[in-house]
């Protein structure tokens, strides 16, 4: 979800009331609930973040908007991320001279080369970061932990 202020991004796990909100301003991220997203928000949907990135006028958010399921391991799906959104946190350029627009215009002809080769994976279930050996070698405090906190 998208307002003027922030961006939403709202899980779609069965149950699920958790919502991240990032603030477009302090680019502060916080966790809050379903209820506290205003009606009048842009709503589309994106299956995962790829990162923040600062470019000449500012932050940008980098979504996923478009996967492609390529396999499993053990079960868990592995989905290529084959599209991307790349969402300015500022509402305006007009803080920007012409230079500098034309300078985050090149930033960001770059940055859309580099999200369009091949070889951005993820899964939501599975930790594609550790090798298998490294996995097996681990404590079990280690894999009982989620994927975030690794």
């Amino acid at each position: 979800h998208t307002t003027p202020e922030k961006f939403y991004v709202e899980a779609c796990d069965d149950g699920a009331d958790d919502v991240l909100a990032i603030d477009r301003v302090s680019t502060e991220v916080t966790l809050t609930v379903k209820k506290d997203v205003p009606p009048s928000a842009v709503t589309r949907p994106i299956y995962g973040i790829l990162g923040t990135i600062r470019l000449v006028a500012g932050t940008y958010l980098i979504v996923i908007t478009r996967k492609k399921k390529v396999g499993e391991i053990f079960s868990h799906v592995i989905w290529k991320a084959t599209d991307f959104d790349i969402l300015s946190y500022k509402k305006t350029m007009l803080h920007l001279t012409d230079i500098q627009l034309q300078d985050n215009k090149v930033f960001l002809s770059m940055l859309n080369h580099v999200l369009s080769v091949d070889g951005f994976y993820f899964s939501t279930t599975y930790d594609l970061t550790h090798t298998l050996q490294r996995l097996a070698n681990t404590s079990p405090e280690f894999q009982e932990m989620s994927l975030l906190e690794r």
